[in-house]
């Protein structure tokens, strides 16, 4: 996938849209009963589960992913590996799809004046540009069935992905089409400080409401540190309160306040302790990996099922009033639907949507249409 650097485009490609999300066209959103009940979809739904994996700079999110990879190589059943970090340099997994083949991070930084975090962005949002492609090669995993798990490895700077336009379109893309469950990285080491540990659950508990997806917290580094401070931070508050108390910082009294407000945030959190390095409580880990995946079977799906059908139905309502205005405008030709219902045995991907009038050769007589173009 080679990326263009003229310029940026957060639209994904409509040909693409109309041909993943064609489902949605002839019915409505399915129950949760619906889900259940029609096997052959939720089996066919199931593979690959994406992994999305978060995390604060040096919590451990590459080597975690290293691991991941081949703890599973162990059981013959590789990850798909997916490296989004374009400023990487030492990666420890060879990954199956690496952002840095498509976009020169350096020569991003170079070309429009940009900073090492302005350049990550810039570079992320030039992939969204073809990230369609991505999610065709996904789809090919899903039919031939050769991949059980795609883990997707995030830019170290989390707030770059998490709260871009890019990182949002490559997340809703992941959703709308295969089972999607957030991992959340936390340095156990780094967050032994009840004001530290705090910030790492805020930014947790933000990630999950933004995403609104299946989230583990994986405790990272149980090896060097014992997480049992951690879960006792978690469940018990007036734990939490001790350790604050014996802080000296001016912020205490507000991370008291908060830790209040976390609770229930807490109650349905999945956490796990896990050793990057000793490849330690791996197996719990992906029981809840399977857990969060049915998860979303029953719960989530239904609600992205709807945004598709939604995002779909706009799209088209836009591009049928685009050419509509332009048939006016011409003053020629009636008004034709840009999307119609198909006779039996069709296939909505056999439909040519033409996306600029200077491609189209001819009308169907063979001439020349006259006074069409799609700038006007």
């Amino acid at each position: 996938m080679n990326c263009s650097y003229s310029h940026l485009n957060f639209r994904l490609d409509e040909r693409y849209i109309i041909n993943h999300f064609n489902m949605e066209c002839d019915g409505g959103t399915p129950s949760s009963s619906d889900v259940i009940e029609d096997k052959t979809e939720y089996e066919a739904f199931k593979s690959p589960v994406c992994l999305i994996v978060l995390g604060m700079a040096g919590s451990g999110k590459t080597t975690f992913v290293s691991k991941l990879n081949s703890y599973l190589r162990q059981f013959k059943r590789a990850p798909y590996l997916i490296n989004l970090d374009p400023a990487c340099k030492n990666m420890p997994y060879t990954p199956n799809i690496d952002i840095r083949d498509s976009v020169k991070y350096k020569q991003v930084m170079k070309n429009y004046g940009l900073g090492p975090n302005g350049a990550i962005v810039t570079a992320l949002n030039l992939y969204t540009t073809k990230f369609h492609q991505l999610m065709d090669l996904l789809g090919k995993i899903n039919v031939e069935n050769s991949h059980d798990i795609a883990v997707i490895d995030t830019p170290g700077q989390i707030e770059v992905f998490t709260w871009s336009a890019s990182g949002q379109i490559l997340t809703e893309s992941l959703a709308s089409t295969f089972p999607t469950v957030v991992v959340y990285v936390m340095d156990l080491e780094r967050s032994t400080s009840p004001i530290t540990f705090m910030s790492n659950m805020l930014y947790a508990c933000s990630v999950l409401y933004k995403t609104k997806l299946p989230f583990i917290v994986v405790l990272n580094k149980s090896d060097i540190v014992d997480p049992t401070y951690a879960i006792e931070w978690m469940h018990d508050f007036e734990a939490f309160c001790d350790a604050v108390e014996n802080e000296s910082s001016y912020m205490s009294n507000l991370t008291r306040t908060m830790a209040l407000t976390l609770d229930e945030f807490y109650n349905e959190l999945k956490c796990i302790p896990v050793s990057s390095l000793t490849g330690h409580n791996f197996d719990e880990f992906f029981k809840m990996v399977d857990e969060a995946a049915d998860e979303f079977q029953r719960e989530y799906r239904v609600e992205w099922n709807k945004l598709r059908k939604e995002k779909l139905q706009t799209e088209i309502s836009q591009l049928n009033k685009k050419l509509d205005d332009l048939a006016v405008s011409s003053g020629e030709g009636e008004l034709v639907p840009l999307f119609t219902s198909l006779s039996a045995g069709r296939e909505i991907s056999d439909i040519y949507l033409a996306p600029n009038a200077d491609e189209m050769s001819g009308d169907s007589e063979g001439e020349e249409v006259p006074g069409f173009n799609v700038n006007d």
